[in-house]
C-alpha cells in the first residue's frame, strides 16, 4: 500500500461531472468571495485604501480568517508600492494566485502529525474523530464507500460505544455496503472494541480498518484521555497504528471549526481532515484557513447526502472551481 487515499493512484481518472459537482458544493463561497470581489472591481477602477478595507471585510466574511486575511492584503499592497498593481481589474487574479500558494505551501501536514503506513500485509487502521452533530458516522459510511470502489475491503469498528443509535446508525450502513462491523453493547469499554476489531482483521485480512470514536471536546480530559489509550492499544496490536487520525469539521461552523481542528492536534493526534457540508455553506474560505494555520490536510470534502458525496479534496481544483468563470 502506496498512499491511503488512492493506493499510489491519486491521479486515476476521476469519475465523469467530478468538476461540476465540487463547482456546486463551492457555489455559495463564491458567491461570498469571488463575486464579492467582482462587484469591488465593477465599483472603483483605481486602488485605494477604501478597496482594500471593503477586501478585507470581504475575506474575513468567506471564512479565510483574520491571519489569512492580513497575509493576502500584505501581499497585495507590496505589489502595489512595488508598482505592479495598479487597477482593481488585477485584485480577482492577485487572491486567486495568493490563496493557490498559502494551499501550496502550507496544506502538506508540516505542522500536524505525520500519517505513518503498516508494515506489509498488515490492515490500515484509521481513527475518525470530531464533535457530535459534525457528521462523523455518515462521513465513515461514505469512507468506507469510497474505499470499496477502490477494489478495497474494510472493516468497520464501532468504538463510539456512549451513543446509544451510534451502533445502530452504523450498522445500518454496513449491511446497506454489505461490509463487516465489529461492535460490543453500549456502554463497552472502546479500547475492547478496539481491541476486538484488530483481532477480526488479523485473521480477516481487510485493507483497512475505520475506527468510529465517540464525539468528544477537546475540554473533556477523560475522553481525550480514552483516545490516547485506544492509540496505545493500536500500535500495540499493528506496528504504526493508527496510521491516520481524520479529524471531521463541519464547513458551516467556519473559524470555530479551525479552533476544533487546532485542539484535536494539539490534545487528539489527527492527521487529516474531511470537511462535511461543503455544499451547505458560505463558509468554504476556512479551508484556506486550516491549510494556513496547522498544515493540516483536507483529504476529503462532503457534498451533499448521497453514499458517494464524499470526494477527495484536491486544492488546485478547489481553487479553480472557485475562481474559474
Amino acid at each position: 500500500m502506496v498512499s491511503l487515499f488512492g493506493f499510489g493512484d491519486k491521479d486515476k481518472e476521476k469519475k465523469p461531472g467530478f468538476m461540476e459537482r465540487l463547482k456546486k458544493a463551492v457555489a455559495s463561497t463564491k458567491a461570498q468571495l469571488v463575486e464579492r470581489i467582482e462587484e469591488i472591481v465593477e465599483s472603483k477602477p483605481t486602488l485605494d485604501e477604501s478597496v482594500l478595507g471593503t477586501l478585507e471585510a470581504t475575506l474575513i466574511t468567506a471564512e479565510l480568517g483574520v491571519g489569512t486575511t492580513q497575509e493576502i492584503l500584505d501581499r497585495l499592497k507590496q505589489q502595489i508600492r512595488q508598482g505592479n498593481m495598479r487597477e482593481t481589474s488585477q485584485l480577482r487574479p492577485a487572491v486567486e494566485q495568493r490563496i493557490r500558494a498559502i494551499l501550496a505551501d502550507h496544506g502538506a501536514g508540516t505542522i500536524a502529525p505525520k500519517a505513518t503506513q503498516p508494515p506489509p500485509g498488515m490492515p490500515h487502521v484509521i481513527f475518525v474523530v470530531g464533535v457530535n452533530g459534525v457528521g462523523k458516522t455518515t462521513s465513515i459510511a461514505k469512507l468506507a464507500h469510497f474505499f470499496q470502489q477502490q477494489n478495497l475491503r474494510p472493516l468497520l469498528c464501532a468504538a463510539d460505544t456512549f451513543r446509544a443509535a451510534a451502533n445502530e446508525q452504523l450498522e445500518i450502513w454496513a449491511g446497506r455496503l454489505g461490509i463487516e462491523m465489529i461492535k460490543q453493547k453500549s456502554g463497552a469499554d472502546p479500547a475492547a472494541v478496539l481491541f476486538d476489531a484488530l483481532a477480526a482483521a488479523k485473521t480477516r485480512h481487510p485493507d483497512v480498518v475505520i475506527v468510529d470514536t465517540a464525539g468528544r471536546l477537546h475540554t473533556k480530559a477523560n475522553l481525550m484521555a480514552e483516545l490516547g489509550k485506544m492509540c496505545r492499544i493500536a500500535a500495540r496490536e499493528i506496528p504504526n497504528a493508527p496510521h491516520e487520525v481524520l479529524l471531521v469539521i463541519d464547513a458551516t461552523t467556519g473559524q470555530n471549526g479551525l479552533q476544533q481542528a487546532r485542539q484535536f492536534v494539539d490534545h487528539g493526534g489527527a492527521t487529516g481532515i474531511i470537511l462535511t457540508k461543503l455544499d451547505g455553506t458560505a463558509k468554504g474560505g476556512v479551508v484556506v484557513a486550516i491549510a494556513r494555520e496547522l498544515g493540516l490536510p483536507i483529504q476529503f470534502v462532503g457534498v451533499g447526502e448521497k453514499i458517494d458525496d464524499l470526494l477527495p479534496f484536491n486544492p488546485q481544483e478547489f481553487v479553480q472551481s472557485l475562481f474559474e468563470a
